[in-house]
């Protein structure tokens, strides 16, 4: 070849710890949206109700969570109504869980196609997050819907301006289940029985955050531990936006945004380093 000559494409290895090539990703974004096609037709081409799992699920974690925790255990809401409360926070984790269950498995679901041909890995966990967030599209809608008609009826819910937070909200849970899913996929390609402990780990979290409680239950000596959870702010601060009620401040959001970047950092760290020779554990 003539020195003149130029290759359209360079392929070479990645040497270093953290080598991410943004703009390299943004070429691959046709790629990221037939995953998004293919993992969405998928899971649901052979299900009888399609999509609508995307609202069944939520309604009924939440009935069951407002007659165990709401009616039998008693546990308070603020004042709001148990079913709306106990939907805010169902329709916020779902998204985040969501995420880490889909992106965990990235290099066990796709070792065919990755030993197969070179495209940026990461765009497979990328893909999974705009899945989730379709999903979390469809169920907050439902939510906004269940939202107007308590309002309507006379619950006390205060929506505020932070409402105009909510991209921000989405952004740290996309962020965050992102990096933590990632780092459990790396990891699972050396330890695969972290396969079987990721749901069980995934509802130990849930109950860990204030999804069937509120953060004022919690004594305020005792919230800036609570606050280390990087989800509980993330819940409370939606639901604060939208019901009004939140015992958040901004030191636990801080914390949580922090936890969130280094939990993203380590994850996508670990993700590279790992790409470059799971071939040879998976």
């Amino acid at each position: 070849m003539n020195e003149d000559q130029k290759w359209d494409i360079h392929i070479k290895p990645k040497i270093g710890w953290f080598e991410i090539d943004i703009k390299e990703l943004f070429n691959y974004k046709d790629l990221i949206w037939l995953f998004v096609k293919r993992d969405f037709v998928t899971f649901y081409k052979q299900t009888i109700l399609g999509p609508l799992w995307y609202i069944i699920q939520p309604l009924i974690n939440t009935i069951v969570f407002t007659i165990i925790f709401g009616n039998l255990a008693k546990i308070s809401t603020d004042g709001v109504s148990p079913f709306i409360f106990y939907m805010s926070g169902t329709v916020a984790w779902s998204y985040f869980a969501s995420c880490i269950t889909l992106t965990s498995n990235t290099f066990s679901n796709n070792a065919a196609i990755f030993g197969k041909v070179y495209f940026p890995r990461i765009t497979v966990p990328i893909a999974n997050v705009i899945i989730s967030l379709l999903q979390f599209s469809i169920q907050f809608t439902i939510f906004i819907f269940f939202l107007i008609y308590f309002k309507y009826n006379g619950s006390l819910i205060y929506p505020n301006k932070y409402i105009l937070l909510l991209p921000l909200i989405i952004l740290q849970m996309a962020i965050l289940g992102l990096g933590f899913g990632i780092l459990i996929s790396s990891l699972t390609t050396k330890y695969k029985d972290l396969t079987f402990v990721m749901s069980f780990f995934v509802q130990l979290w849930m109950y860990a955050s204030p999804v069937v409680y509120p953060l004022s239950i919690i004594p305020e000596k005792y919230r800036i531990i609570a606050a280390l959870n990087p989800m509980t702010s993330i819940i409370e601060t939606f639901r604060g936006a939208f019901l009004g009620v939140s015992s958040i401040q901004l030191t636990h959001i801080l914390i949580s945004v922090s936890f969130t970047l280094l939990i993203f950092f380590i994850g996508l760290l670990l993700f590279n380093r790992i790409e470059k020779s799971f071939m040879d554990t998976i």
